[in-house]
């Protein structure tokens, strides 16, 4: 199901997103039209090395700008927002070797649930379940890899005005599901992201108790407009779907391995 928002909702979720890439960055490198946002701690995190084109740029001269600031890296990944752009953006990519694909912003648009039971925790609560979740979705991936990819969540508690980290625990004390929840209590918005649950504990409704506890916090924050992104392609975002959410907007991305 997809949602109209109103003319002021975009906005403000596009300059939540933009605001998010900037706090968590190392540092920022700004062009006409966008800006990277880049951390050498975690070269292999895409999440925090990548370029976010939001407002009008040169199609052109995308994929050498590109090149000039992620070419220490061994990917590019460039993230387009407005559907104009990216699809003056799509040809000159395309041909320097991108792939495109897309993700769905979505919004609760849902009655606000009770708590679900999940509670606030630290890094090192979740650093071993997420390492074991890494190694699940990337197959192969290298001990460094994975050391970026859980450890870059130190630079995100710098990505809102209030970060969370939930997770829900099984009887026996283990952590079974945990997201991200960002608040900015002030603007009266909330993004949620990183649901994840361990492979051992799917299926038994630990995911659901996480984001029950992420939309009541949020909305206790006094956050109306909550959101969360979920990949065009995969199926998270139906299950999002049948939990209140809709869509608002797809943010395109390009992306050379």
């Amino acid at each position: 199901m997809t949602y109209r928002p109103t003319d002021a909702e975009l906005p403000r979720i596009h300059g939540f997103l933009a605001a998010f890439h900037r706090r968590q960055a190392d540092r920022v490198v700004d062009f006409p039209g966008g800006f990277a946002a880049l951390d050498d701690r975690y070269t292999y995190s895409r999440g925090n090395n990548h370029v976010l084109v939001d407002g009008v740029t040169d199609p052109e001269a995308l994929p050498a700008r590109a090149e000039e600031l992620l070419g220490h890296l061994p990917y590019r990944l460039v993230y387009v927002v407005d559907d104009e752009v990216a699809a003056a953006c799509r040809g000159p990519l395309e041909r320097a070797g991108y792939a495109c694909a897309a993700t769905y912003l979505m919004r609760h648009t849902g009655p606000v649930p009770a708590h679900g039971g999940a509670r606030r925790v630290g890094l090192e609560e979740l650093r071993a379940p997420a390492s074991a979740a890494w190694r699940r979705f990337v197959p192969g991936v290298s001990d460094e890899e994975v050391h970026h990819l859980v450890e870059r969540r130190t630079a995100r508690l710098g990505a809102a005005e209030d970060v969370r980290f939930l997770a829900a625990y099984t009887e026996d004390g283990e952590v079974a599901s945990w997201a991200d929840l960002y608040l900015d209590p002030s603007a009266g918005i909330a993004r949620i992201e990183d649901l994840v649950t361990a492979e051992a504990h799917l299926g038994r409704g630990h995911a659901g108790r996480v984001l029950d506890t992420a939309l009541h916090l949020a909305a206790e924050a006094g956050c109306d407009l909550r959101f969360l992104s979920a990949n065009e392609a995969k199926w998270p975002h139906r299950w999002y779907g049948r939990r209140g959410f809709t869509v608002v907007d797809t943010i395109h991305y390009f992306e050379r391995a």
